[in-house]
């Protein structure tokens, strides 16, 4: 039912799309793509982690941070072995990977200078 839909909208869009923009949208990684709407939505869990640099430190938990820094790492070099190679999520990933890797050293630092 969803992919029906999709892809209707999908065609509907396909008449408005100017031909300088053509390029991107018909891209074997372009809009039309999961490959395009996957790093779109992931920015939010991104944003969400450097949201958390606003929160106390003594709440942080070091291992989902270490968990999303790891798992953020580990698909940023996945992104750059498939085919299409996705650009787009592998920064999206890497960005995740830093700002949990950053968060993590930040909370373990915290806890180790307050003897938890």
């Amino acid at each position: 039912m969803s992919r029906v839909v999709y892809k209707t909208l999908v065609s509907a869009a396909d008449k408005f799309v100017p031909s300088k923009l053509r390029p991107l949208w018909e891209h074997e990684a372009g809009p039309k793509t999961i490959f395009f709407w996957a790093p779109a939505f992931k920015w939010a869990l991104v944003a969400a982690s450097i949201d958390e640099y606003r929160r106390p430190l003594d709440k942080v938990s070091t291992t989902q941070s270490a968990t999303l820094s790891a798992t953020g790492l580990i698909w940023t070099r996945y992104c750059l072995v498939i085919r299409p190679i996705n650009y787009a999520l592998s920064l999206c990933n890497f960005t995740l990977g830093l700002a949990n890797g950053i968060q993590c050293y930040r909370a373990y630092n915290y806890q180790r200078k307050m003897g938890m």
